[in-house]
Parts: structure tokens; sequence; C-alpha cells
């Protein structure tokens, strides 16, 4: 599967229409759940790729300031949510996580205490395949998706959260002393 086929149907799921993540993982799945098994093993087999480009040290750190917090499963949660936002989102996120400081729905995270999280979305797949085939989903590779936690550097430092994300600091910690 090509990366224009993978977007295009995140792509779809969004257009024309105000879409909630889980919108987004229903849609997707609708659209994949008449296409050839292979091609929605194909599908998820990509999502693996964007998990793995996506796996950056200062993305996990920007969602676990937005998220007050955040483990392996909850970061994973967090790019779902990133990916329902489609392509140019991810793309831009990922170069640079501070930019998501001037998202909207983050912005509106800061002032509610709500969350960015779409586990939903990670499961489209498998969730296609199966309502395709009456079956789970074959396994593929295992592939290393996020980086180990025992190398993270201290997400809790406020001032090394700071310097690396000083948009996404202002608008979730308090002002130093």
């Amino acid at each position: 599967m090509r990366t224009d086929d993978f977007w295009a149907v995140i792509d779809r799921a969004t257009a024309d229409r105000p879409a909630t993540p889980a919108a987004v993982a229903e849609r997707a799945v609708a659209e994949l759940v008449s296409r050839d098994p292979e091609e929605i093993v194909a599908w998820g087999r990509h999502l693996d790729k964007v998990m793995v480009a996506s796996g950056t040290e200062d993305l996990w750190a920007a969602a676990y300031l937005i998220n007050g917090g955040v483990d392996e499963a909850g970061f994973d949660a967090f790019r779902g949510w990133l990916i329902a936002h489609g392509r140019k989102a991810v793309a831009s996120v990922v170069a640079s996580p501070d930019v998501l400081a001037t998202v909207s729905s983050v912005k509106a995270v800061a002032d509610t205490g709500a969350t960015c999280s779409a586990e939903e979305v990670l499961g489209i797949a498998g969730r296609a395949y199966e309502q395709a085939t009456g079956g789970p989903m074959p396994p593929g590779e295992s592939l290393r998706i996020r980086p180990e936690v025992a190398d993270l550097w201290d997400f809790d430092n406020e001032d090394e959260m700071r310097r690396r994300l000083p948009r996404l600091s202002a608008l979730f910690l308090e002002p130093p002393d």
C-alpha cells in the first residue's frame, strides 16, 4: 500500500464534516471492510509505520504534558488522536511537537483538562479485517513503535520541558518562580 492510499482513507473519513477521532475510526473501518483482506492488512501495516515514525521522545513529552502524564499505551492512544487529524497534522507535529500549542483542541484541553486520546484509531485495521473475514487479523512483524521508557528524559523536569517545548509549557505549566 502506498502512503497516499493509506492517508486517503483517513482523509475521506474526515472530509466535509466535523469528526471526532471515534467517528474517523468508524468511517475508516466502514471503508476498509469492503476491501480485500490483503489490502486491509496492508493498511494496518502502514499504520504501524506511521506509529514508528511518530514514536519520538519529544512527541511523547508533548503527550505527557498535554494529557497530564501518559504511559506507553497512553502515548500510543495520543498518536491515534493525532493520526485522526490527518497527514499534514502528523507530519508537522512529528517535525516539531511544540506546534501542538497552536491547535485549537489542544488549547481547549489546557482549559478543560480533557485528554487527547483515540485508541480506537489504532484498531481500525483489526476491526475492519474481523468484520470482513470473521477472524482476527494475522500478526505482522513486531515493530518498535516508541522509545524505551528507561531512555526517556525526565518529563517531570519542568525546566527541560520548558526548554524543549516552550509553547506547550506556557499552556500547561505554571509560570516558574
